[in-house]
């Protein structure tokens, strides 16, 4: 793989801001996922503050599941921004849409988008963690990040 073709993956194709609650939070979620067991942490303690330590942490497991089989068995590795970058690359943007289409009960439509992610036969599994996920999503009530005041940060990340 080139390197043109590798950062392809992360082209700028908007901003998380024109998401959805749940689209947002799909990628702000796989950012932090994929940051380390500190962000880990993070996501974590949001799936138990707002679903429940038990409701979370099985919320928790599925992702991680969807997570790793897309890590494990991707098309290739999924590109993604800085936790903090407000841009959303072409690769999230794929991942929120499939997160976002499977919560909505598009159950073949959402299996079409994991073909773009993943293996063929692999597909199956992970549109329902993704369901699973996005239902879950729904229930902490979340908003758009453009209904949400701006939060500062104390790093500067370009992408």
């Amino acid at each position: 793989m080139t390197q043109a073709e590798q950062r392809r993956g992360g082209t700028p194709v908007g901003v998380i801001a024109d998401l959805d609650g749940v689209e947002a939070a799909s990628v702000i979620y796989l950012r932090l996922w994929c940051d380390g067991p500190a962000s880990q942490a993070v996501v974590w303690k949001d799936f138990a503050t707002a679903l429940g330590t038990s409701h979370g942490r099985k919320a928790l497991e599925g992702f991680d599941q969807l997570c790793g089989l897309c890590c494990q068995h991707g098309r290739r590795p999924l590109t993604r921004h800085g936790v903090n970058c407000k841009c959303l690359g072409a690769d999230e943007s794929c991942f929120a849409n499939f997160i976002a289409t499977a919560a909505e009960g598009a159950r073949e439509d959402a299996m079409l988008i994991a073909t773009l992610l993943v293996r063929v036969d692999v597909a199956p599994i992970v549109t329902a963690l993704a369901t699973d996920f996005g239902l879950a999503l729904k229930r902490m009530y979340l908003r758009a990040p453009r209904d949400v005041a701006s939060f500062p940060t104390h790093e500067t990340t370009l992408h």
